[in-house]
């Protein structure tokens, strides 16, 4: 029996207008991505990679063209319909972290998870935080906390929701090589515990490398790519 896409884009296209110049950062883009599948979109600074993954998780919305999420209409719904699926089905982390600088470690991983009314927000959180190794400083804020250690506490709240797909921008973007890989290892390792979907936007061909499939995009063109080739 073949697997069902958990994320289709059909024929994306993606334009702006800058200083009345018109600018076309994806174009008739196509991407299937199957339940648990752990996939790297990789290119160079400017390429559309984040913009891509904007689309894909709704956080934007498509100039044409359209992204289904579980075989289900998803761009074509209104802010609040996108919202809604993305709160029950999808986690984030990203480069600049995104913690509330005013909640602890352990309110900002509950966040999520209070906004959907769960009852064992608090029990779910602790134990997220607990994975990541941050069960001692939970009532830490995240001026308090190292680069790695925010990282983990942005780990740890994409994870507390259980979701179907965890989204990832350029994770390591802030953090030094050696806490990058910390946190690399980490983030696989949770991933592959949860059988969640990943998608994981990046610069680093070494990173990509670690995903089961890599896509490149170029001047808003999406094509797969042998990784072994591009690391050498």
């Amino acid at each position: 029996m073949q697997q069902s896409p958990i994320i289709q884009a059909q024929n994306l296209t993606y334009e702006f207008i800058s200083y009345d110049n018109h600018i076309r950062v994806l174009q008739n883009l196509n991407l299937s991505i199957l339940t648990g599948e752990q996939v790297a979109i990789i290119g160079s600074s400017g390429s559309g990679k984040s913009t891509l993954l904007s689309l894909l998780a709704g956080l934007d919305v498509p100039t044409t063209g359209s992204v289904q999420i579980q075989s289900k209409p998803f761009s074509s719904l209104d802010e609040d319909g996108r919202a809604a699926i993305r709160a029950k089905n999808m986690g984030f982390v990203f480069q600049s972290f995104q913690l509330l600088p005013s909640l602890t470690a352990l309110e900002n991983v509950m966040l999520p998870l209070q906004l959907k009314s769960d009852p064992n927000a608090k029990v779910l959180s602790l134990e997220a935080l607990k994975k990541v190794g941050l069960s001692e400083r939970v009532q830490h804020y995240p001026k308090q906390l190292s680069g790695g250690e925010q990282q983990r506490v942005a780990i740890a709240r994409a994870f507390a929701t259980q979701p179907a797909i965890l989204f990832a921008d350029e994770p390591t973007g802030n953090l030094d090589n050696t806490t990058g890989q910390v946190i690399i290892e980490l983030l696989f390792k949770m991933n592959m515990e949860a059988g969640t979907t990943l998608v994981l936007v990046t610069h680093d061909v070494h990173l990509a490398n670690r995903c089961q499939r890599q896509l490149r995009l170029e001047n808003g063109v999406l094509a797969e790519f042998a990784p072994e080739l591009v690391s050498k």
